[in-house]
C-alpha cells in the first residue's frame, strides 16, 4: 500500500495539530460549509430522475483542462462517476465536488440516496450495485468510477468486496470513511451506526480475504477529522487490496468534498485509467 499527504508534509504531535494555523483554517471552512450545505439541503431530498441524463461537453470553448483530458483520454472522460453521500445526509453534499469534476471534464455524474433511518449499508449495497447497472446500460460503459463521502465510503466498499461489485467499479475514492470503524458510532443507536463501530461485524467482514478484488482504492483521511475517530481508521488497511491513503491535513470531516486540493486529487486519479490488475 502506497500513502501520500496532501498538503504540509511535516510531522506534529497532537497538540500541536489542535493549535496550528492550518487546523484553525480548516475549522473556520468547515464552519462556512456547513451553513451553507444546511441550505442547499433541501435541494438534495428528492431522488434523482429515474431516466439518468449525462451532460455532455463539445470541444469548443471549453477550457485547456478539459479540452486536454477530453482529446487525451475520451474513455476516461466519459467514465461515469457514481456519488455515494454519508449518514443523515444526501446527494447535495456533492455540489461543488461535481462542479469541479465537470470544469475538468467528466461529464457523467450520476448520486444516490438512501436514508440512515430505514435501511443498512448491506441493503444500501445492494441498491448502489442496481443503479450502476442502470448507469452502465444507458451509458454504454461497462465500468464506473465510485465516491463515497463517509458512510458512502464504506457502502462502495462493501459491494466491491463483498457483493462482486468489482466487476464493475473501476475505481472507489473514500473521504473521510471509517473503514476501521469509529468511536462517534458506538453513541448513535442506529443499526446503521452500530456497523461503523470498531468491534462490529460488518468492520470485521470487511477485514476478511479479498483475493483477486479488481477495484483501485483511494483512501482520503485528515487529520481534524472530528467523526472519524482515531482519524488513521479512514485509511484503507488490507493486504488484498490495491490501495493508496492521501492524508489531507487541516481539513474538517464534511468539508473534504468540497477542498480544492481532495477535487484536484480526484480528477488526477481518475483521468488515469490504468489496468485494473488480473484475478488471482
Amino acid at each position: 500500500m502506497r500513502a501520500r499527504r496532501v498538503g504540509r508534509a511535516a510531522s506534529v504531535g497532537p497538540a500541536r495539530t489542535l493549535l496550528s494555523p492550518t487546523t484553525a483554517r480548516g475549522v473556520a471552512v468547515e464552519a462556512a460549509w456547513i451553513t451553507a450545505h444546511v441550505a442547499m439541503y433541501p435541494l438534495g431530498v428528492v431522488e434523482e430522475q429515474l431516466r439518468l441524463q449525462q451532460e455532455r461537453h463539445s470541444i469548443e470553448g471549453l477550457p485547456p483542462a478539459q479540452r486536454g483530458l477530453l482529446v487525451g483520454d475520451v474513455e476516461a472522460a466519459g467514465t461515469p462517476i457514481v456519488l455515494v453521500h454519508g449518514i443523515f445526509d444526501n446527494r447535495s453534499i456533492f455540489t461543488l465536488l461535481r462542479r469541479g469534476l465537470h470544469r475538468r471534464g467528466f461529464g457523467s455524474t450520476y448520486a444516490l440516496n438512501y436514508s440512515a433511518l430505514t435501511e443498512d449499508i448491506r441493503t444500501v449495497a445492494a441498491r448502489l450495485g442496481t443503479l450502476i447497472e442502470q448507469v452502465c446500460g444507458e451509458t454504454g460503459h461497462e465500468r464506473v468510477h465510485v465516491i463515497g463521502h463517509s458512510l458512502g465510503g464504506l457502502i462502495g466498499r462493501y459491494l466491491v468486496q463483498r457483493l462482486g461489485g468489482d466487476e464493475r467499479v473501476h475505481t472507489l475514492v473514500t473521504l473521510g470513511s471509517p473503514h476501521q470503524g469509529t468511536l462517534p458510532a458506538h453513541i448513535v443507536p442506529l443499526e446503521i451506526a452500530r456497523q461503523m463501530r470498531i468491534d462490529g461485524d460488518l468492520v470485521a467482514e470487511l477485514a476478511e480475504p479479498a483475493p483477486g478484488c479488481r477495484t483501485r482504492f483511494v483512501a482520503f483521511w485528515s487529520d481534524i477529522d472530528q467523526l472519524v475517530i482515531p482519524q488513521s481508521h479512514a485509511r484503507v488497511e488490507h493486504p488484498d487490496l490495491r490501495a493508496r491513503n492521501v492524508l489531507v491535513r487541516g481539513v474538517g470531516h464534511l468539508s473534504l468534498p468540497v477542498d480544492g486540493r481532495v477535487v484536484r486529487e480526484i480528477a488526477t486519479t481518475l483521468a488515469l485509467l490504468d489496468e485494473p490488475p488480473s484475478p488471482m
